[in-house]
């Protein structure tokens, strides 16, 4: 057995002494579990673990305790202080030497599938759930075989699930539910990180931006089930096995590819796959100048919906076609752009503004870098909070010009929609434009996440559960997931449904630890399931972080509850022109 805890250098950065104590705790936990089941610890040195055991079924089975006696703890801590563990159990021959310290392939593929586990999970190998299988109470997840370093062959590797135990959140989205996505009613598909071939990490931006205008190309197609690119891109460093991430996606084809791009040229290869079988059904190279590179976008896209439904119309596949920008350069700056714009770090979002501001310069009728723009500024406006009001005129600009350039990108027209609803709480435009983002793209996670959001501010929660529904099934593994599960919470909260409404505030900060809305709402829950001890303690954390928050009585949703944010301690006083 190995383990590592999650985000451990986060945590010490954060408060050192009180990590040092979890971590004590915690190591107590282990070593009590794994010796109790005929189990030896070799090393705890730093903030992992290694032991050794007897049987496999005596590790997975100190594996389960371990996490169902770690998990419920962390879930309990401020979500900026929840120590989880990961823990991959393998079954193989060791080396031991007479000091006691064990070296092999059985070590290091123990080490290998725990860090191939999720956060407060389990992963075994194939050769484990063999020998536990019918032994133990325990559900075996294939994730596929699993190229890992320093091993000559794939492992397969398999999630383990105890029934009626949690085992920490396991994806932000539908897929924390456990289980592999079942297929759509529809052709589904997604497009993976092209590989960047150029031999520069600073081309990555490039090789991410073909990725993506194929990716809106496709979900142009309105009988196409398409996967959001922040559920795709997180293959990005895994290898990919195809029949797994089919699964793991829900979805039946896969697209993937390189670029090389050299001076004023561009290589660019793609193939499509059959996940069923993982068979290629199609591949192609293209050899082009840069000025070539939107017809090289399309040909792609037409040339997989061709494969795809051979009878395809032409005119839907016109419908492909979007207005591009009139300068290459504001393309370029536009794609840098993108690049950093969901960077949860304020200095991220300054750098997707800067990239923003050359390619306006350029074009200033380029409506998607006025909907990065008008996203980044709602996310500084919300979520940095230090002095909103300096955002929001800015916010506004980029927002009514999304709204007046009459974009048909639905992710522009979403990141456009939030800004003006929370710079002008006109929630009945802001979900006109979310209702038409849907209407042009109906795969489009971030209209239904934003649109869950709006919902919610409006006070209709059942618009937002059902938006937030289909954004998480849309992008199950999506670190913006965020956004629909905080608005699924706020829905819950307007149903009076406070235990829910906790459920779904948590499963927003396990993605975003410090996100403003959900801590608020999970502090208002608290309270109203009359566990004000733990809603005072969560405030106090909460302010910790940001001492400058204060109550706003016109934030929309929050400014209900006035008086149960107030009952747990937080200041009440109004800082003019703040946002909430």
């Amino acid at each position: 057995m190995a383990a590592d805890a999650v985000g451990y250098a986060r945590l010490m950065t954060g408060d050192d002494l009180a990590t040092v104590g979890d971590l004590d705790v915690a190591r107590a936990v282990f070593r009590a579990h794994i010796e109790s089941r005929a189990g030896r610890v070799i090393d705890m040195a730093g903030d992992s673990v290694l032991a050794v055991f007897e049987a496999a079924t005596g590790a997975v089975a100190a594996a389960q305790a371990i996490q169902a006696s770690i998990n419920p703890t962390a879930e309990r801590a401020p979500p900026q202080r929840q120590m989880r563990f990961r823990i991959g159990v393998h079954l193989g021959d060791v080396i031991e030497k007479p000091d006691g310290t064990v070296y092999g392939d059985g070590v290091n593929i123990a080490a290998r599938l725990q860090g191939l586990a999720d956060p407060g999970g389990i992963a075994v190998s194939d050769s484990v759930r063999i020998a536990v299988k019918g032994k133990l109470e325990a559900i075996f997840e294939d994730r596929g075989e699993q190229v890992v370093k320093n091993i000559a062959d794939p492992v397969r590797v398999y999630r383990v699930a105890t029934p009626g135990v949690g085992t920490g959140p396991v994806h932000p989205g539908i897929a924390a539910e456990g289980s592999a996505l079942a297929q759509p009613d529809k052709p589904s598909i997604a497009v993976l990180p092209f590989a960047n071939m150029s031999g520069d990490p600073e081309q990555a931006y490039f090789t991410d931006g073909i990725a993506e205008d194929l990716l809106t190309g496709l979900a142009r197609m309105r009988w196409l089930f398409v996967i959001a690119r922040n559920s795709s891109f997180q293959f990005r460093e895994e290898q990919v096995d195809v029949q797994a991430a089919g699964q793991r996606l829900g979805v039946r084809y896969l697209i993937g590819g390189t670029v090389r791009k050299a001076g004023s040229r561009v290589r660019i290869t793609a193939h499509l796959l059959d996940t069923a079988s993982g068979a290629h059904l199609w591949a192609e190279r293209y050899d082009r100048e840069l000025v070539d590179i939107f017809a090289v976008q399309d040909e792609i896209t037409e040339s997989v919906l061709a494969v795809i439904e051979p009878a395809l119309r032409k005119a839907e596949i016109e419908r492909i076609r979007r207005k591009r920008p009139d300068d290459l350069g504001a393309y370029d700056f536009y794609l840098r752009a993108l690049a950093h714009m969901f960077d949860p770090r304020p200095e991220g979002r300054n750098l997707a503004l800067q990239y923003v501001d050359h390619a306006l310069a350029k074009d200033p009728g380029y409506a998607e870098a006025h909907g990065v723009a008008a996203w980044c500024y709602f996310a500084k406006s919300l979520w940095e909070g230090s002095m909103p009001a300096d955002f929001v005129a800015p916010m506004l600009l980029h927002a009514q010009a999304v709204r007046s350039l009459q974009t048909e990108d639905a992710g522009t027209l979403a990141h456009g929609a939030i800004a003006l609803a929370l710079a002008t709480k006109d929630y009945g435009a802001a979900m006109e434009m979310i209702d038409r983002a849907i209407a042009l793209n109906p795969s489009s996670a971030h209209a239904h996440g934003h649109g869950s959001v709006i919902a919610t501010w409006a006070g209709l929660s059942d618009k937002s559960i059902a938006l937030s529904q289909q954004a998480l099934r849309l992008s199950p593994f999506d670190p913006l997931s965020v956004m629909p599960l905080a608005g699924q919470a706020g829905a819950h909260v307007l149903r009076g449904d406070y235990a829910q409404g906790l459920v779904f505030a948590r499963r927003a900060l396990a993605v975003y630890p410090n996100h403003t809305p959900s801590c608020l709402l999970t502090i208002v829950c608290l309270v109203r399931l009359g566990r004000l001890g733990e809603a005072m303690a969560f405030a106090r954390d909460f302010s910790a972080v940001f001492p400058s928050y204060r109550i706003i009585a016109q934030a929309p949703v929050l400014g209900m509850f006035v008086d149960e944010l107030r009952l747990a301690g937080l200041p009440a006083q109004v800082v003019p022109g703040a946002l909430a």
